[in-house]
This record gives C-alpha cells, sequence and structure tokens, in this order.
C-alpha cells in the first residue's frame, strides 16, 4: 500500500516556492529584524535585532539574536545563534536582577544588561551552513563558506571555507584548498544578480569548486 502523508515535512517537500517577499512562518516571532529576498523564516523560530541575507533560511526552532546573517546561509533545525549571557559577575546568575519588572521588584529593568548583550553580536558570512543543532555563542565570526556540524558549539571566529564540529568547535578541515577558497572570495557569487545565478545553474550543479572557481575567476 502506498502512503503519502503530508505532517512534519520540511517546506521544500511541499513545493513552496519563494519570491521577493520574505516567507515568515505563522508561528515564528520577528523583532526589530530585516529580511532580504528569497529568504525563509521556518516554525517556532524566534529572531530579535539581526539582519538575514537574501536567500537564506531557518528550518524550524531557531532562536537567533543580535546577528548579521549573510546570504545564502542554511540553517538547520534546533540551530541557535547569540544564546545570550548571564552576568557572571554577580551574586546570582538569575535574570530577576536585570529583568525586575516580571517579578514585581521595587527597580526597574537593567538595560545595562541588554545593551551589554547588543554588543556582542554575531557575524556569519555567505554561503555558511550550520547544522542541526548548532550553536554559535556571543561575538563570534563565521567566515565565508563554513560548515558548522550538527550539535557543535562555535566558541572562536571560524575561518573561511572550514568545517567545524565538537564542543568547543574546533577545525576539522577546509572545504577547498587555500587557493579556491580566495577565488571563491574574488568571485563573489553571492553578491551575482538572480538572473546570473539561474544561468549559471548548470555549472553549480556539475562543477566541483575548484573547476568552478577556475572558470569564472577571469
Amino acid at each position: 500500500m502506498h502512503i503519502d502523508k503530508l505532517g512534519g515535512v520540511d517546506p521544500w517537500t511541499l513545493g513552496r516556492v519563494l519570491s521577493e517577499t520574505p516567507d515568515i512562518h505563522p508561528t515564528a516571532v520577528v523583532r526589530n529584524s530585516d529580511f532580504g529576498r528569497y529568504t525563509y523564516f521556518g516554525p517556532r523560530s524566534q529572531i530579535a535585532n539581526s539582519a538575514f541575507g537574501d536567500y537564506s533560511y531557518a528550518m524550524g526552532d531557531n532562536q537567533i539574536a543580535h546577528a548579521s546573517i549573510g546570504k545564502f546561509v542554511n540553517i538547520a533545525t534546533c540551530a541557535r545563534i547569540n544564546p545570550p549571557n548571564h552576568p557572571t559577575w554577580r551574586a546570582t546568575l538569575h535574570h530577576f536582577t536585570y529583568r525586575s519588572h516580571s517579578y514585581g521588584l521595587s527597580l526597574a529593568d537593567d538595560e545595562e544588561i541588554f545593551e551589554w548583550r547588543a554588543q556582542d553580536r554575531v557575524a556569519i558570512g555567505h554561503d555558511v551552513w550550520l547544522g542541526h543543532g548548532a550553536i554559535v555563542m556571543p561575538g563570534v565570526t563565521i567566515g565565508h563558506g563554513a560548515a558548522v556540524g550538527s550539535g557543535a558549539v562555535v566558541t572562536k571566529d571560524v575561518p573561511p571555507f572550514a568545517i567545524v564540529v565538537g564542543v568547543p568547535a574546533r577545525v576539522l578541515r577546509l572545504r577547498v584548498d587555500a587557493k579556491t577558497a580566495e577565488r571563491l572570495q574574488r568571485i563573489a557569487w553571492w553578491d551575482w544578480p538572480h538572473e546570473r545565478i539561474d544561468a549559471a545553474l548548470s555549472d553549480f550543479r556539475t562543477l566541483g569548486a575548484q573547476a568552478f572557481a577556475e572558470k569564472y575567476d577571469v
């Protein structure tokens, strides 16, 4: 018996067609953030005070704050970007000291803590992949073309085109050789207009990174 049951499937299975208008799932929460073209923000995800570049997507159950996210960024389910730090220098880690209003306490909320968190932004380059459940800690920069393994906790900057894994994340290897990485960044295909990307789609599919760089780095 053939069964084709929809439910719990990713949006591409449903034949979703993205457009110039960001596709924000009805259950997502967006606060003070900018989205580019052909973007998708999945179910139960939250984003605040961030920029989400063209063609980037987050599959669902993601939490993002104070982040600059490049174009063509691939964010798997449950990945988290910039979870908030707590004031470890205080007598208590609990947030009643700065979310005082929520607890019916006499002082106003402590805006200095929220300003401190906002200054510790995360920067994610173009064409980055964050695997399932990956966490990018405050203040980290991830270079173009990097891949972060599932469950990794990124506490330090990641070089362009590096693959990082583990807790804390470490460089496993580079996706491409140094010359190809330099060429791909010089080509900056992620800045191409939509029509040029479409025209090169066959090469994106069939050429390896080195061959692609050799063809377009002219």
